[in-house]
Protein backbone atom coordinates (compact mmCIF):
# COMPACT_ATOMS: atom_id res chain seq x y z
CA UNK A 1 0.00 0.00 0.00
CA UNK A 2 1.35 3.49 -1.25
CA UNK A 3 1.44 6.52 1.65
CA UNK A 4 -0.25 9.03 -0.48
CA UNK A 5 0.80 11.74 1.76
CA UNK A 6 4.83 10.93 1.69
CA UNK A 7 4.55 11.35 -1.80
CA UNK A 8 2.53 14.78 -1.41
CA UNK A 9 4.91 16.06 0.51
CA UNK A 10 7.63 15.30 -2.04
CA UNK A 11 5.71 17.45 -4.50
CA UNK A 12 6.04 20.66 -3.16
CA UNK A 13 8.69 22.31 -5.41
CA UNK A 14 6.33 21.22 -7.89
CA UNK A 15 3.35 22.92 -6.23
CA UNK A 16 5.88 26.41 -6.15
CA UNK A 17 6.43 26.19 -9.36
CA UNK A 18 2.52 26.25 -10.47
CA UNK A 19 2.06 29.12 -7.65
CA UNK A 20 4.86 31.42 -9.86
CA UNK A 21 2.48 31.21 -12.68
CA UNK A 22 0.00 32.22 -10.80
CA UNK A 23 1.21 34.84 -8.09
CA UNK A 24 4.59 36.58 -7.20
CA UNK A 25 4.17 37.22 -3.99
CA UNK A 26 6.54 34.70 -2.14
CA UNK A 27 4.21 34.71 1.20
CA UNK A 28 1.03 34.29 -0.90
CA UNK A 29 2.46 31.24 -2.74
CA UNK A 30 4.04 30.14 0.58
CA UNK A 31 0.78 30.10 2.57
CA UNK A 32 -1.08 29.10 -0.53
CA UNK A 33 0.79 25.44 -0.79
CA UNK A 34 0.82 25.07 2.55
CA UNK A 35 -3.27 25.67 2.49
CA UNK A 36 -3.05 22.89 -0.37
CA UNK A 37 -1.30 20.21 2.00
CA UNK A 38 -3.92 20.96 4.64
CA UNK A 39 -6.87 20.48 1.78
CA UNK A 40 -4.98 16.66 0.99
CA UNK A 41 -4.95 15.64 4.73
CA UNK A 42 -8.65 16.58 5.58
CA UNK A 43 -9.29 15.23 1.69
CA UNK A 44 -11.29 11.74 1.38
CA UNK A 45 -7.69 9.56 1.17
CA UNK A 46 -10.20 6.93 -1.36
CA UNK A 47 -10.48 9.74 -3.30
CA UNK A 48 -6.89 10.79 -3.41
CA UNK A 49 -5.78 7.53 -3.68
CA UNK A 50 -7.85 6.82 -6.68
CA UNK A 51 -6.90 10.20 -8.06
CA UNK A 52 -2.83 8.49 -7.81
CA UNK A 53 -3.85 5.36 -8.86
CA UNK A 54 -5.33 6.21 -11.92
CA UNK A 55 -2.65 9.25 -13.41
CA UNK A 56 0.15 8.49 -10.59
CA UNK A 57 1.91 12.33 -9.69
CA UNK A 58 0.48 13.87 -12.95
CA UNK A 59 -3.02 13.27 -11.68
CA UNK A 60 -1.86 14.69 -8.02
CA UNK A 61 -0.30 17.65 -9.86
CA UNK A 62 -3.07 18.29 -12.38
CA UNK A 63 -5.79 18.67 -9.35
CA UNK A 64 -3.29 20.82 -7.23
CA UNK A 65 -3.26 23.00 -10.07
CA UNK A 66 -6.96 23.42 -9.92
CA UNK A 67 -6.94 23.93 -6.42
CA UNK A 68 -3.66 26.57 -6.02
CA UNK A 69 -5.39 28.60 -8.65
CA UNK A 70 -8.47 29.09 -7.41
CA UNK A 71 -6.60 29.58 -4.25
CA UNK A 72 -5.03 32.58 -5.23
CA UNK A 73 -7.13 34.10 -8.05
CA UNK A 74 -10.85 33.53 -6.42
CA UNK A 75 -12.17 35.79 -3.52
CA UNK A 76 -14.80 32.79 -2.42
CA UNK A 77 -11.31 30.41 -1.82
CA UNK A 78 -10.83 29.47 1.58
CA UNK A 79 -7.16 30.80 1.51
CA UNK A 80 -8.72 34.38 0.46
CA UNK A 81 -11.02 34.74 3.58
CA UNK A 82 -8.22 33.32 5.58
CA UNK A 83 -4.89 35.69 4.03
CA UNK A 84 -5.87 37.94 1.24
CA UNK A 85 -8.77 39.45 2.75
CA UNK A 86 -7.66 40.43 6.40
CA UNK A 87 -4.54 41.85 4.83
CA UNK A 88 -5.65 43.76 2.47
CA UNK A 89 -8.45 45.44 4.37
CA UNK A 90 -5.85 46.09 6.89
CA UNK A 91 -3.51 47.79 4.27
CA UNK A 92 -6.37 49.35 2.11
CA UNK A 93 -8.28 50.80 5.78
CA UNK A 94 -4.87 52.02 7.80
CA UNK A 95 -2.00 52.24 5.53
CA UNK A 96 -1.41 54.60 2.97
CA UNK A 97 -0.07 52.11 0.61
CA UNK A 98 -2.18 51.44 -2.51
CA UNK A 99 -3.45 48.28 -2.99
CA UNK A 100 -1.32 46.95 -5.38
CA UNK A 101 1.52 48.05 -3.22
CA UNK A 102 0.20 46.25 -0.19
CA UNK A 103 -0.59 42.99 -2.13
CA UNK A 104 3.41 42.61 -3.14
CA UNK A 105 4.31 43.92 0.80
CA UNK A 106 4.12 41.45 3.77
CA UNK A 107 2.92 42.92 7.28
CA UNK A 108 6.52 41.39 8.36
CA UNK A 109 8.74 43.78 6.70
CA UNK A 110 7.08 46.92 7.89
CA UNK A 111 8.41 49.35 10.36
CA UNK A 112 7.47 49.40 14.03
CA UNK A 113 7.12 53.03 14.00
CA UNK A 114 4.40 52.61 10.41
CA UNK A 115 3.00 50.31 12.40
CA UNK A 116 1.90 52.34 15.63
CA UNK A 117 1.25 55.24 14.08
CA UNK A 118 -1.26 53.37 12.11
CA UNK A 119 -3.16 50.97 14.48
CA UNK A 120 -3.17 54.05 16.92
CA UNK A 121 -2.88 51.55 19.92
CA UNK A 122 -3.47 54.24 22.22
CA UNK A 123 -6.86 54.38 21.27
CA UNK A 124 -7.30 50.28 20.91
CA UNK A 125 -5.89 50.11 24.77
CA UNK A 126 -8.92 52.66 25.80
CA UNK A 127 -11.43 50.59 23.70
CA UNK A 128 -10.38 47.84 26.11
CA UNK A 129 -10.29 49.62 29.18
CA UNK A 130 -13.88 50.49 28.45
CA UNK A 131 -14.81 47.13 27.71
CA UNK A 132 -13.25 45.47 30.80
CA UNK A 133 -15.55 47.87 32.74
CA UNK A 134 -18.71 46.41 31.50
CA UNK A 135 -20.22 43.47 32.14
CA UNK A 136 -18.62 39.88 31.02
CA UNK A 137 -21.35 38.90 28.91
CA UNK A 138 -21.36 42.31 26.78
CA UNK A 139 -17.97 42.46 26.69
CA UNK A 140 -17.37 38.71 25.66
CA UNK A 141 -19.89 39.32 23.10
CA UNK A 142 -18.57 42.27 21.41
CA UNK A 143 -15.09 40.37 21.66
CA UNK A 144 -16.58 37.34 19.73
CA UNK A 145 -18.42 39.92 16.96
CA UNK A 146 -15.59 42.09 16.50
CA UNK A 147 -12.09 40.71 17.32
CA UNK A 148 -13.11 36.98 16.06
CA UNK A 149 -14.74 38.65 12.94
CA UNK A 150 -18.38 36.78 13.52
CA UNK A 151 -21.27 37.38 11.48
CA UNK A 152 -24.49 38.21 13.97
CA UNK A 153 -25.55 34.16 12.09
CA UNK A 154 -22.12 32.41 12.92
CA UNK A 155 -22.40 34.12 16.48
CA UNK A 156 -25.62 32.94 16.89
CA UNK A 157 -25.12 29.18 15.95
CA UNK A 158 -21.66 29.35 18.29
CA UNK A 159 -22.93 30.63 21.14
CA UNK A 160 -26.80 29.34 20.75
CA UNK A 161 -28.13 33.28 22.15
CA UNK A 162 -30.93 34.29 19.53
CA UNK A 163 -29.51 37.22 16.64
CA UNK A 164 -31.86 39.86 17.76
CA UNK A 165 -30.41 39.29 21.41
CA UNK A 166 -27.14 39.67 19.83
CA UNK A 167 -27.61 42.48 17.83
CA UNK A 168 -28.84 44.18 20.93
CA UNK A 169 -26.00 43.54 23.24
CA UNK A 170 -23.28 44.42 20.28
CA UNK A 171 -25.64 47.21 19.37
CA UNK A 172 -25.65 48.63 23.39
CA UNK A 173 -22.08 48.07 23.80
CA UNK A 174 -20.80 50.47 20.40
CA UNK A 175 -23.58 53.27 21.53
CA UNK A 176 -21.64 53.09 25.14
CA UNK A 177 -17.85 53.04 23.80
CA UNK A 178 -18.93 55.88 21.28
CA UNK A 179 -20.14 58.00 24.77
CA UNK A 180 -17.40 56.84 26.71
CA UNK A 181 -14.65 57.51 24.07
CA UNK A 182 -15.90 60.88 22.65
CA UNK A 183 -15.46 62.65 25.63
Amino acid sequence: MIDIYSIIAELNSEFEKICDRVSNNITDKQEAVQELQLYFLTMNKKVLEDIYNKDGKTGIIKYATVVLKRALTSTRSPFYYKYKKYYTNLYGINMSHTIKDAYNNSIYNMSDSTICDNYQWEKLENIDTQLDKLHWYDSNIFKLYYYEDNTLDSLAKKTGISRNSLFSTIDKVRELLKKELSE
